[in-house]
């Protein structure tokens, strides 16, 4: 995982952060909210072009050792893998929600294909169950 997010890579104006040579090899823009453009606008700025900047820095290449720490003092399982374990948190919600279809999370997540969609949107106990009902009204 890349984290070389610069200044320059926000839009506010048009609500976008520019992703530049991710995992997948091709750029892409992503959608960010309210909550989002606020947090940008309220962490700390510097004369630094990084959002994240390592020691000395430079551009960030690795999180593992704080992502540890903050795993470490939650007392979280060694294995547990924090970031893709939000995401897998992120999908389902907005899978479970019902207002989101499958094509629109696909994007979101900027999978190149739906079956790796699916993996990720697990529906809650709770989406199931008012789909059945649904069948009921």
């Amino acid at each position: 995982m890349r984290y070389r997010i610069r200044w320059e890579d926000i839009g506010y104006d048009r609500g976008f952060i520019h992703i530049r040579n991710p995992k997948g090899g091709i750029d892409q823009k992503i959608p960010f909210n309210e909550a989002t453009s606020g947090l940008l606008k309220s962490h700390p700025r510097t004369d630094n072009p990084y959002i994240f900047p390592g020691r000395g820095g430079r551009q960030r290449t690795d999180i593992k050792n704080q992502v540890n720490r903050i795993k470490d003092r939650a007392g979280l399982p060694k294995g547990f893998r924090a970031l893709h374990g939000l995401r897998h948190v992120y999908a389902s919600m907005l899978a479970s929600s019902g207002q989101v279809d499958m094509y629109t999370l696909q994007k979101r997540l900027s999978h190149k294909s739906p079956q790796m969609t699916q993996r990720y949107a697990q529906l809650r106990d709770e989406a199931l169950k008012k789909a059945s009902k649904l069948l009921m009204n």
